[in-house]
């Protein structure tokens, strides 16, 4: 597998992200665009009404997925801080720092969550500080 760092890490499913994406705004689009020229009918309304549950359910599985994922990461590296410290993880930590502290090695990560906590480190900066990537090749 390719190797993971602070560019390369961020992961584009293309049937997903772009394909799905793109048809359900079209079918929105032009369930619009047909109620616009025909005014409201019952079929009009169906094509709007298709549109916008296909984008709800874009949304709502990734948000889903990545939400299942996001409590799975947080008991891992509630673990690994445990394994590496001792103790678990500290709770100043946000959802976002924690799940961004998983792609630091072990070496480094407990004085990066140090680091984190004190200074209030955001997301990107978490990600930056990482000297040793640690690949996460199965977040979807």
């Amino acid at each position: 597998m390719q190797d993971q760092n602070f560019k390369t890490h961020a992961r584009f499913v293309p049937g997903f992200h772009f394909l799905s994406l793109g048809l359900s705004l079209t079918a929105l689009v032009l369930g619009i665009i047909v109620m616009v020229q025909t005014g409201i009918t019952l079929e009009s309304a169906f094509m709007v009404i298709v549109g916008v549950v296909l984008g709800l359910f874009f949304l709502y599985i990734r948000q889903f997925a990545t939400g299942n994922q996001d409590r799975i990461i947080r008991a891992e590296e509630n673990f690994r801080c445990y394994r590496l410290t001792g103790k678990l993880l500290d709770e100043r930590l946000s959802r976002g720092q924690v799940i961004a502290l998983r792609f630091a090695a072990d070496d480094e990560y407990v004085a990066l969550t140090e680091k984190a906590i004190k200074e209030s480190l955001s997301i990107t900066d978490i990600k930056k500080a990482i000297q040793q990537w640690r690949a996460d090749h199965h977040r979807v």
